[in-house]
Formats: structure tokens, sequence, C-alpha cells
């Protein structure tokens, strides 16, 4: 599964170096990242790797839950517990029982929730709606969140002992603009694959096409590009694209106008110390999550290490 998580660039090599290790064991593990990066295809590759392999892999998107009915999907429920409950149902985490549960969005739980996924996660435990008794369940969870959490604590929106309970292995993927060279391999690796998929003679990007989609933000990331990808490979079979042949919010793509991020003082400077305050400005403003603080200093998160490491920063 994890030759489905396609890219070089060294973010995401150091991301998929963790998963691996990370994949072995029985973990919890919070995936981290934007929209369309593909925080589903790395728990099922982390699944896939992991001694539950041939067990259930059960996904639940939080967000698409009615808040009425999230605790019967999450727990079950038993016959006659509220109006409508006609029969027994199984919760997802009782059908996942010596798997995996993804929670998609986890942070869409309603408050109520969360404290009893926290008692789950503590305990092994769970108690359908209705029932009496609890019983147990062996469970790995992997949850998923496109959100700041920290915000959300801040506001009262999410528990902040769920968050230390769920964070045990962070994993942020990296957006696709920040990826470099690896837009252009998915753009290549895409063509390919739906060409083969609807048996199309193959479609190629021209110079003017790459380097407009290259230089593209791509807000809704590796989902987005495939989804321009398949429908490219279909509408212009054979051919050759150029930027004329790209969508219209792709080619017109506002871009800020460019100018230098930091500004020599006449005085100069001491590079080393600005290195030093960076990244201490960086693990202050993540509370200390390296991978978030390697995002914003925009190098890997093995760099970062390496740099904390030659300047004695804890």
């Amino acid at each position: 599964m994890f030759d489905k998580l396609i890219g070089r660039s060294p973010n995401f090599e150091a991301l998929l170096r963790s998963a691996r290790m990370v994949a072995s064991t029985d973990v919890t593990v919070l995936l981290a990242g934007e929209t369309g990066t593909g925080k589903e295809v790395l728990a099922s590759a982390l699944q896939q790797h992991s001694p539950r392999a041939d067990k259930p892999f059960i996904t639940l998107n939080c967000a698409a839950l009615p808040e009425s009915l999230a605790e019967s999907e999450l727990f079950g429920h038993r016959k006659g517990a509220f109006t409508g409950a006609v029969a027994n149902q199984t919760g997802r985490l009782q059908a996942a029982d010596g798997g995996t549960l993804f929670l998609d969005e986890v942070d869409s739980l309603p408050l109520p929730l969360q404290a009893k996924l926290l008692r789950f996660l503590e305990s092994g435990e769970i108690q359908p709606v209705g029932e009496v008794r609890s019983e147990r369940v062996d469970v790995r969870i992997i949850a998923a969140t496109n959100s700041d959490l920290h915000d959300k604590i801040g506001r009262g929106e999410f528990r902040k002992d769920l968050y230390y309970r769920l964070n045990v292995v962070p994993l942020e993927i990296p957006p696709l603009r920040e990826r470099g060279n690896d837009i252009a391999t998915l753009l290549q690796h895409f063509m390919a694959q739906f060409a083969k998929e609807h048996g199309l003679k193959p479609a190629q990007f021209g110079k003017s096409a790459l380097q407009t989609l290259s230089g593209y933000a791509w807000p809704g990331n590796v989902r987005e590009l495939r989804n321009l990808c398949e429908r490219l490979s279909i509408l212009l079979q054979g051919c050759t694209i150029e930027k004329d042949n790209l969508p219209m919010e792709i080619i017109h793509a506002d871009r800020p106008a460019s100018k230098p991020v930091f500004t020599l003082p006449d005085f100069g400077i001491q590079l080393e110390q600005v290195e030093i305050d960076l990244i201490k400005q960086a693990l202050l403003r993540t509370h200390g999550n390296r991978s978030q603080s390697a995002r914003l200093l925009g190098i890997s998160r093995d760099t970062l290490l390496y740099r904390m490491q030659k300047h004695c920063i804890d």
C-alpha cells in the first residue's frame, strides 16, 4: 500500500520513513494534513503493513455523522434503546474488533462522544447504547484531522485529554504545494493510470502546461490533481496538453508578487543566531511539534532534528 503514496520530495520521504516504522506497531496514530493530501490512503497503508493486516479496516467520517446517531454509529445500540431502534446494531468499534478503526475528521465528534471515545482508548471497553454492561474490544485507532486541534482546544471544541491520547505518534502529510517536483511525478503517474483504466491513448503534458501546473498552489492537494488528470486523460486522449487546455481557474490563479521574505539590515546579521531564533520560534508556535515546525521552516523533519542537535536546542 505504501507504493500508492507517490513522491520523492525530502519532506514526503521523511513522512514515509516514519510511517513504515509506526506501521509495525500497535500505537495510536494521529494524521494531520489539509483536505485531499491522502490521509485515508496513508491510514490504509499503516493497516496493510501492520500485524492486523488480515483483520477488518473500518472507516468512519466523523463529520458526516448526525449528532443524534453518532454514539450509535460508533458504539452500536440494542433493540429498543431509542425510538427507531428496531433491532440490535453493531457499532464501528465492534465491527473493527481485532483490526483498525480509522476516524476521519475526528475533531467533528460532539464533545460528549469525545469523552466516551477517551474512555475506550484508556480502557478498551465499549458500552452500546441501551446496554447495561461493557464489553472489551481489541481495536487500533488511527485518527485524522485537517484542523488545528490546538485552536479547537483553546475554543473549547476539542478535549485536551483526548488530543494527548490520540497524539501518541503524530504524522503530518505536507500539502502538495510544498512537495516540489512531486507535482510533475504525480501528473505523469495519474495520466498513465487513467489511460490504462479507461483504455485510452495516453495524453502528455507540454512544457507550458507543466510549468503552469508546477506553479499552481493546489488548494485541493493530491485529490484535486488526480481529478484533473482523469478529466484531461478522457477529454484530451492522445494529445499534448498545453497551458491553454487547462481549466481557467488554474491558468488565472492569483500568484503573489515576488518580494524578499527578509530584508537584510544595513548593520548586517549573525546568520547562525537567526537560524537558532527561527527554529525556537517555530517550536514555540507549534507547541514543540517537530513535524509542524519543519513545515513552517520549509525543511524536512530530519533536517530540523539535525539543526536542533547542531545548535543544542532541546
